[in-house]
């Protein structure tokens, strides 16, 4: 008996010290992991304050001076240029077009985009040519885009106004880009043209994923096509759209290269909008405080969309 006591005590004894070991590595393994995770952070948090929160902490700062801009200085205004810009119908004009240009070119590319996702989603030959070839709008570059496009729509030489007159359907040509609507339709469509693609691809991704039961069980119950698509196939897509609506709403209204390239802004302020205002703001005007306050008046409008936008995305992924 008095053996038995001792191995057991022994053993004890011999166990304890293992038993106390284990939390004490583990916690230098936590500390050691929390270390890591800090030095990866660190470039991360550096890069976002140099390249996000410096930047716009310091257009925060601008809009409350009329800075001029070759000289960076100017006086301290407060929230005066704000007042101005709410009394300014250049301001609210280029506010109405940034929301009738993400507003048409969106609902445009939502619609084409769904279309020409459920017919590459069949099964033809060539699909796969077909896929490849219906990015090239999105893979372009701007510059050339634009440039064809204009060649186009030229008023003089350009191939519409060629195929119109030849046609017979207008007798005269038509000055798509320098007048109002027509210079709005134009960006619009040629926005369109060149994002629907982006729309194609993510559709098409979630139509592959959706089981071929639903569609059976529909036809099943008598439905047709129109009632198998309203019915099965969009709500399926629900999820996947609303994302895209989001991501697309706010690179749209926040667009200046193509509507730039393409009208300038013009005629007049017709196709004007808020990063345009910005840039005549800042440069060919030299009001760079003025500019800035459109820019933070534009990011507050970035806000509400991020906000639906995370908060769709948060609720989708069941962290909301």
């Amino acid at each position: 008996t008095d053996a038995v006591f001792t191995m057991s005590n022994g053993a004890a004894a011999g166990v304890a010290p293992a038993v106390q070991a284990i939390p004490a590595g583990r916690a230098s393994l936590e500390r050691s992991d929390a270390r890591l995770g800090v030095a990866l952070i660190i470039p991360t948090t550096i890069f976002f304050v140099v390249l996000i929160a410096f930047p716009l902490f310091q257009a925060v700062l601008l809009s409350f001076y009329r800075i001029f801009t070759p000289s960076l200085a100017g006086p301290y205004v407060g929230l005066d240029l704000y007042l101005e810009l709410l009394r300014d119908s250049e301001f609210w004009t280029s506010l109405g077009n940034n929301f009738i240009w993400t507003a048409s070119t969106l609902f445009l590319q939502v619609t084409v985009g769904i279309a020409v996702a459920m017919m590459l989603h069949q099964d033809f030959p060539l699909r796969a040519v077909a896929r490849s070839l219906v990015l090239f709008p999105y893979l372009l570059p701007m510059v050339v885009a634009v440039l064809v496009w204009r060649w186009l729509f030229n008023d003089l030489y350009g191939l519409l106004n060629y195929l119109f007159v030849a046609w017979g359907l207008v007798s005269y040509p038509i000055d798509w880009l320098g007048v109002m609507p027509n210079a709005m339709i134009s960006i619009v469509l040629v926005g369109a043209w060149k994002y629907f693609p982006f729309v194609v691809i993510c559709v098409l991704a979630r139509l592959q994923t959706i089981p071929e039961q639903l569609y059976e069980a529909a036809m099943m119950d008598g439905a047709n096509a129109w009632q198998r698509f309203w019915d099965v196939t969009l709500p399926q897509l629900r999820g996947v759209l609303v994302i895209v609506i989001l991501l697309r709403a706010i690179w749209d209204f926040k667009e200046f290269d193509l509507i730039w390239l393409m009208t300038g802004g013009g005629p007049v302020v017709g196709t004007q909008t808020l990063p345009i205002m910005v840039y005549k703001q800042a440069f060919p005007l030299f009001q760079l405080g003025k500019a800035a306050a459109v820019a933070v008046i534009m990011f507050i409008i970035m806000l509400v969309f991020m906000f639906f936008y995370f908060r769709t995305y948060g609720r989708d992924r069941g962290s909301w």
